[in-house]
């Protein structure tokens, strides 16, 4: 179905595909947003925090910052994989780098250090850990994770450590038992999701993208679509493939507000 409307509506490619590369993404103002605050964080070193509500677009927006860094000079560690105990979590973080695991945890954290060190002194290379779905995260796994970032007793900052979750992740680390980790954020950010304007401007701007007509809906249809996807880039996406599938299924020169309705309520759980 995803050809015919792609056919139909002269489009390249389906830009509402959650596999589309990352140059072709729309500069939304969370994305701006995210990019500034890992661009400062990666720079200084420390801890950041990012959360968003699910859908919004978080693990996009870090992926869109990482994959235009210049590859000699900086290196990413990607980790998604959060529900793990404490021995897991070292031995994913030492094959991130490349390190061979050791037994004992005291080794795998000396050799992480290590590395570290050795990438950011002698190779002049900024390292960035990533740690995706942070809101699953055991406290013992937050608690190492400020040791792993404590270098020359607290007093140089070589690794830059992003938390990625959901919002109740700000919450979490509000309570007491994590007063600690919360003291060392050094950027935050809260995404809000796209408001009105911002589903019309996304909208637009990739359909722009993939060669079809940026008006293809009008002010009611976006306004539909934004009513049906709540600020949620991730059901926006579906509502609008699903809505250019059935403006394509009716042969419809432009999708309507009727037809965003009925694409969004295709995604309804019965």
């Amino acid at each position: 179905m995803s050809e015919d409307f792609l056919r139909f509506y002269n489009m390249s490619r389906n830009p509402f595909s959650k596999a589309l590369p990352t140059d072709m993404a729309c500069r939304t103002e969370d994305l701006r947003q995210v990019h500034a605050r890992l661009d400062h964080l990666a720079r200084t070193g420390g801890i950041g925090l990012i959360t968003a509500d699910p859908g919004a677009g978080k693990t996009f927006a870090v992926r869109s910052w990482a994959e235009r860094l210049n590859p000699n000079t900086s290196r990413v560690v990607y980790l998604c994989l959060s529900t793990v105990t404490n021995m897991e979590f070292y031995r994913e973080l030492c094959q991130g780098l490349g390190i061979e695991p050791c037994f004992k945890k005291t080794d795998m954290f000396r050799d992480i250090q290590a590395c570290v060190r050795s990438l950011v002194e002698e190779r002049r290379v900024r390292v960035t850990l990533v740690v995706d779905e942070a809101h699953y995260l055991s406290s013992s796994i937050l608690r190492d994770l400020q040791m792993i970032a404590n270098f020359d007793m607290d007093s140089r900052d070589m690794l830059a450590i992003v938390l990625v979750g959901h919002s109740v992740l700000a919450q979490y680390l509000s309570r007491q038992p994590h007063e600690a980790l919360r003291q060392r954020l050094v950027a935050t950010y809260r995404m809000r999701g796209l408001d009105a304007d911002g589903t019309a401007g996304y909208v637009r701007s990739m359909l722009a993208a993939s060669g079809a007509d940026p008006d293809l809906l009008d002010d009611a249809a976006l306004a539909s679509a934004h009513a049906c996807a709540g600020g949620s880039i991730r059901r926006l996406n579906s509502v609008m493939t699903n809505a250019l599938t059935i403006g394509a299924q009716q042969r419809a020169r432009a999708v309507d507000a009727e037809m965003v309705r009925c694409a969004a309520e295709e995604l309804v759980l019965l």
